[in-house]
């Protein structure tokens, strides 16, 4: 739904970031990654299973349009568990004092944002809510100047995602 949108509003979908909610920006040198590292991220996820939401709200930041997902919970259950576990990275390097997780559709630019907005509110009212499942977390990179999965950590399943057997 946001793929055209991104490519002409959002530069870094040509440097090849996926559609996504940012858990924690910015992260560690990839060549400081250890298994050591991974597991204690790892840890830092456990503690929140898989989970479905929707996006049916358009946000705005000063140059900025994005979805935002609800619940919003888990977003930040594991943003705030990952800088437990790594407090020398504080979300988007402390420049904020609240964590507002979002899919971001255009930035840059406050005008182009707000063609964005425009555009996507319409597509929302077209189409509906965009409806997901958060089923893992993906450390990406880009030490090339292509961004690219790192690791990729898979949240447990939640009970209620779980077969039912009677």
């Amino acid at each position: 739904m946001v793929g055209d949108l991104r490519r002409r509003y959002d530069a870094t979908s040509a440097q090849g970031v996926p559609a996504h909610i940012t858990v924690l920006v910015p992260f560690m040198d990839p060549a400081r990654i250890t298994r050591e590292i991974l597991e204690r991220a790892r840890q830092a996820l456990s503690g929140t299973p898989s989970f479905a939401f929707a996006q049916n709200k358009v946000g705005r930041f000063p140059e900025t349009a994005y979805l935002a997902p609800e619940p919003a919970a888990p977003f930040v259950e594991m943003t705030l568990a990952l800088v437990e576990a790594f407090p020398e990275f504080p979300p988007y390097g402390g420049e904020h004092d609240s964590v507002v997780p979002y899919l971001s559709v255009a930035h840059g630019s406050a005008l182009d944002s707000d063609a964005a907005a425009l555009e996507l509110q319409a597509l929302l009212a077209a189409t509906g809510a965009v409806h997901a499942s958060c089923t893992e977390v993906a450390l990406i990179e880009n030490s090339t100047g292509k961004w690219r999965d790192m690791h990729v950590f898979q949240l447990r399943r939640a009970a209620s995602l779980l077969p039912s057997f009677q």
